[in-house]
């Protein structure tokens, strides 16, 4: 059984409290978590599945505080969250047998897409607009693409689907922050529960990472519904070109 030293695991837990922090309100929380586990000497598999465990928890927290305070409407999302299950479970299915070298080329352009879109897009802010396809397109065309590459993958997928709400579903920024976490922790469980299976799960680090995944995911959603577009544009800016950056160095590096 693979061990984790008591220091390098003090630097994991350290890291998913501020994954959760930033996971919670701009989405690429993953990209700080993953690299610390490979870092720790955790074989891919492992890192992907213990990263859900703790992803899981931070974007459940996430989802149930903006839900505390009205954001969000489950009932209005749960054909959206079914098939975003469906799809993590079956990108995870994927991820058990094929290499993601080719995402890690194909991701740093579109995050920086991402981070110039939310920096230079004017009127971009808490107020709704119209949405520019309906629900079933959203649901069975959307969803899935997004919700499958957390599965196989993971990093970004918040800023994918906030991104979605705002351009296709017409939500405003700090609504696509709150329908984004009920999407993502629907995904996060699907991919949990094929990893958990098939005995890739760190249980005792992923649990401890799991707690402050929950403490960073609380202090971040609460600061964003507090602020929100002025405070959720400029990270997930700083977080989308971070990704890129970060996945430009493991390619090119």
């Amino acid at each position: 059984m693979f061990e984790i030293a008591t220091h390098l695991a003090l630097i994991l837990i350290a890291t998913a409290f501020l994954a959760g922090f930033v996971d919670s309100i701009a989405g690429g929380g993953g990209l700080l978590s993953v690299p610390a586990l490979l870092l720790c000497g955790v074989s891919p598999l492992q890192a992907l599945a213990t990263n859900k465990l703790q992803g899981m928890v931070g974007s459940g927290t996430a989802f149930a505080n903006y839900l505390h305070a009205g954001q969000v409407r489950p009932r209005d999302q749960l054909g959206m969250a079914a098939m975003s299950l469906c799809a993590g479970a079956a990108g995870s299915l994927v991820a058990s047998h094929l290499p993601a070298d080719l995402l890690r080329v194909i991701m740093p352009p579109i995050l920086i897409a991402i981070a110039l879109f939310f920096a230079l897009k004017p009127g971009l802010d808490d107020h709704p607009r119209p949405a520019r396809i309906g629900a079933m397109a959203f649901t069975f065309g959307v969803v899935p693409v997004i919700a499958g590459y957390d599965g196989f993958f993971g990093p970004g997928t918040g800023s994918f689907f906030m991104l979605a709400f705002v351009l296709l579903a017409g939500s405003g920024v700090l609504k696509a922050t709150a329908e984004t976490k009920m999407l993502n922790f629907a995904s996060n469980i699907g991919s949990f529960a094929v990893f958990a299976a098939q005995g890739h799960m760190l249980w005792a680090v992923g649990l401890g990472m799991a707690a402050a995944q929950m403490a960073g995911a609380t202090l971040g959603s609460r600061l964003a519904m507090r602020i929100g577009a002025r405070l959720i544009k400029p990270l997930l800016v700083v977080t989308s070109t971070g990704m890129a950056l970060r996945l430009l160095w493991q390619v090119w590096g």
